[in-house]
């Protein structure tokens, strides 16, 4: 989970919500051990044909939103052993009969008798739900829970194959990644040149997306999440949120508190907090994880950070320096500037078991070769090798991040900012700076204010927050365990982002426990 990017409003550092997914990718792509955790058990066969709500799901619905809710769904086999469908939802819910949108779903089916439905949020804003559990459904849940449950992937509204987001072509984001800014350009310089593509690719999207822009917010995508939850005709949500789907999970049960069934929200977002805050966390955050890298890759042989943590942190920044100054070509022939480099840096930080990774893209580099960190960076931005994008989670981020956030763009408040960005993170700060630049001519928001999330009456909510998250830091889990009335806290003491489907046992069966046998965890329980 990130904010707003500086520089490009194509090229952000990383993003707030990465979630588990990117993890899978890196293990799967590159042979490491962290989706091994699980065994690929397969589902059983798709349940296909029409289905309507049970009566009973629905409950009390606005007249105006009845429709939605009553719909009958066609579901369809699709990627083998998975079953898909297009949920209609309003556009506006302020104005349901104005029009509608398509949310894409994808389950799959429990392996044995399925006592309800969970549903999966990957993070961002801009993951796709229905890439995660087709690509990584046994990363990111159990055996036993896929037994007792049908498991739901749905892209939010204004992402990848819902009704979605659209500003660059594959070629233009391809161009505008290999661009960048004069090393040591001044604010008073930069600014003005920030502004000028903020102002053109705000209005790219607005060309290309239309109306849809201005209705990706999180309140809309949470209340699409209970006409989800009807149409599988499931009385309360079970849902599984990752980072990004923590807020996504935990505005749903401020706005629907008596239909809350079992939720763990993993990698916790603190929804009280100002995007200027969440991005001077995230620096604290990626700072520490850095240093903890160092130290631990200092421990084995062939590390190219020699001395001390500081000589080795040194050294990186250093090595953005020299990026910054002189971007190098890959053997692709693409040129990767720092934004770009320093996106692909990050990208390992979000699980320790990916870390050798990362030490041999920095050697590669520090020899004068770019081209591992740019393949990181390709992960991180859902680049395929031949030059597509398999979704628009960048544009969608920044989009969903525009209308839940206000966002300062005045110069005088950016630069403070920076320099506050510079004294908590050295290594990243400036990377993270100047973010509200890219927000401020959009067409559309904020319709937001960050506010705390209290969802009084809702049934127990299972908050994780994992004590090295460089993304989510943990702190925000236990702000926002705090916040909701029923939250439970639940630690994981490692490093990296997400606790679930990466960590140990004992989370494994604190949340399969709650999910399949109700067994709410001791508040304030370590693993």
């Amino acid at each position: 989970m990130m904010t707003t990017p500086p520089h490009r409003p194509d090229a952000r550092v990383s993003r707030r919500g990465v979630g588990p997914g990117i993890a899978a990718s890196l293990a799967l792509l590159l042979g490491l051990t962290g989706c091994t955790l699980f065994s690929d058990d397969a589902a059983e066969e798709p349940m296909t044909g029409v289905e309507s709500a049970d009566p009973a799901a629905i409950g009390d619905v606005e007249e105006g939103l009845r429709g939605f809710y009553e719909q009958e769904v066609g579901w369809e086999s699709c990627e083998g052993s998975f079953s898909c469908a297009t949920i209609e939802v309003p556009l506006d819910y302020a104005d349901p009969g104005r029009s509608s949108i398509g949310i894409a779903a994808i389950r799959s089916t429990a392996t044995g008798e399925a006592q309800g439905t969970v549903l999966v949020n990957p993070g961002g804003p801009g993951g796709s739900g229905v890439n995660i559990v087709k690509d990584s459904l046994s990363y990111i849940t159990s055996p036993r829970l896929r037994e007792d449950y049908d498991i739901l992937g749905f892209d939010p509204r204004g992402i990848n194959r819902s009704s979605a987001v659209e500003c660059y072509t594959d070629e233009e984001q391809d161009r505008a990644r290999q661009e960048s800014y004069p090393a040591d350009l001044p604010p008073e310089d930069l600014l003005p040149l920030l502004a000028e593509e903020a102002t053109e690719y705000a209005d790219l999207c607005a060309e290309r997306t239309g109306e849809l822009l201005g209705f990706v917010d999180t309140v809309s995508a949470a209340r699409d999440m209970d006409i989800l939850r009807a149409v599988v005709s499931d009385e309360k949500l079970n849902y599984l949120g990752f980072s990004y789907g923590t807020q996504l999970g935990a505005t749903y049960a401020d706005l629907f508190p008596e239909r809350v069934g079992r939720l763990v929200l993993d990698g916790a977002i603190d929804p009280s907090l100002s995007n200027e805050e969440i991005t001077l966390g995230q620096a604290v955050g990626f700072e520490n994880a850095v240093r903890a890298y160092v130290a631990d890759c200092q421990q084995g042989s062939g590390c190219p950070y020699p001395g001390t943590v500081d000589d080795g942190v040194r050294r990186i920044q250093d090595l953005f320096d020299s990026v910054e100054r002189e971007p190098a070509e890959a053997r692709d022939g693409r040129l990767v500037p720092v934004s770009t480099f320093v996106q692909g840096f990050i990208l390992p930080l979000y699980d320790d078991a990916n870390w050798p990774t990362l030490t041999q893209a920095v050697s590669e580099a520090i020899d004068g070769d770019p081209s591992s960190m740019l393949f990181l960076a390709d992960l991180s931005a859902d680049r395929q090798p031949g030059g597509t994008y398999a979704t628009n989670s960048t544009a969608a981020f920044l989009a969903v991040n525009c209308l839940d956030y206000p966002m300062t763009s005045d110069p005088d408040q950016l630069q403070a900012d920076e320099e506050e960005l510079l004294d908590a993170s050295p290594t990243f700060g400036a990377f993270l700076a100047y973010g509200g630049v890219t927000c401020a001519p959009w067409e559309y928001g904020p319709v937001l204010e960050p506010h705390p999330l209290h969802a009084e009456g809702a049934d127990p909510i299972v908050v994780i927050g994992t004590t090295g998250d460089p993304a989510t830091p943990y702190a925000w889990s236990t702000a926002l365990a705090e916040q909701l009335d029923s939250g439970v806290h639940v630690t994981w003491e490692g490093e990296g982002h997400t606790a679930y489907g990466r960590s140990n046992d004992c989370i494994l069966d604190l949340v399969d426990s709650y999910f399949v046998d109700g067994t709410v965890p001791e508040d304030g329980v370590r693993c």
